[in-house]
């Protein structure tokens, strides 16, 4: 029986113009998982904005499934009501979602809805709770900290083109990545109101990308390794901070390509944690010399003149 059926699973992954959700899509692997344990084919539709190398609906022959499958999310608008009139031949079921008007031409399409949650029912388990965990750690969880500021070094400045190509290149790697500004602001949720809470966050983190100064400097206080990019070419305050640091990890302005980039991830990620380390030990022995050691005396001294 299992053979002359033939499933097209769906969800709001699968739209032009719909959302994948990173809950949507450990649902999707929830029911992925079930399906294979009973022996059943399936093939999944996502949207072209989301998964261009995926199939998509303009690429799907209705008549060459069976039954089709809608995974997670409000059971509830034109999308779905145009499901059910493409896919009319199909036996059609909605599991995981939710239900907002029971009467509504969206739910009442379907033959079968396993619902998360309606009007007068008991809530379910979401199915991304169930999903199948990762086989490894994860990727590393990347911190990303730039400036596209500093005009006074006028046309020395590639803070633009350094920007791009370091937000294309990571938007290319598996990592998941947390923009995180220095600058501090009370009075903006989004930003950190305190040198504490920044700190708090970075100390979380795997890896830091950064074309600033203080971003290189506080990821190392927190042990954390630093991919650093000075932005200036022939090389400013990063590349000297980097050097007073001790830290490797730095890459020029005018240098900055994939390969260099990548060169430095594998080692940040390999042997750099414990190099930061051993850096972020020596700021808490107070050995190492700064401009402070020099104040109280500069505060004595006479004016010249």
């Amino acid at each position: 029986m299992h053979e002359r059926r033939k499933i097209l699973v769906t969800g709001w992954f699968s739209f032009l113009h719909g959302e994948a959700t990173a809950g949507d899509v450990l649902a999707l692997r929830r029911v992925a998982a079930v399906l294979r344990a009973a022996g059943l084919g399936y093939d999944v539709v996502w949207s072209p904005g989301f998964r261009a190398d995926g199939t998509h609906f303009e690429d799907v022959d209705p008549a060459a499934y069976t039954h089709v499958v809608f995974v997670c999310g409000p059971a509830h608008g034109p999308g779905i009501e145009e499901l059910h009139r493409r896919f009319a031949h199909c036996v059609r079921i909605a599991v995981g979602v939710s239900v907002v008007d029971p009467r509504s031409p969206a739910v009442t399409g379907f033959h079968r809805v396993l619902v998360r949650d309606a009007p007068g029912a008991e809530p379910t388990l979401d199915l991304a709770a169930r999903a199948p965990a990762p086989a490894s750690a994860g990727p590393p969880v990347v911190g990303v900290v730039l400036t596209h500021g500093q005009r006074e070094y006028a046309d020395r400045r590639r803070h633009t083109e350094v920007a791009e190509t370091l937000t294309d290149w990571l938007g290319g790697r598996d990592c998941a990545r947390l923009e995180l500004e220095t600058r501090l602001d009370a009075h903006d949720w989004r930003l950190c109101g305190t040198a504490g809470q920044l700190e708090a966050v970075l100390s979380r983190l795997d890896l830091v990308v950064t074309d600033r100064l203080h971003g290189l400097v506080l990821a190392l206080r927190a042990g954390v390794p630093a991919l650093a990019v000075d932005p200036v070419a022939g090389g400013a305050k990063v590349t000297a901070q980097a050097r007073a640091c001790g830290w490797p990890a730095l890459v020029d302005a005018d240098e900055v390509g994939t390969a260099v980039l990548e060169r430095w991830w594998r080692w940040c990620l390999a042997d750099g944690r414990g190099a930061a380390r051993r850096v972020a030990a020596a700021f808490r022995a107070d050995t190492a010399a700064d401009t402070a050691d020099g104040l109280v005396a500069a505060l004595g001294a006479r004016p010249a003149g």
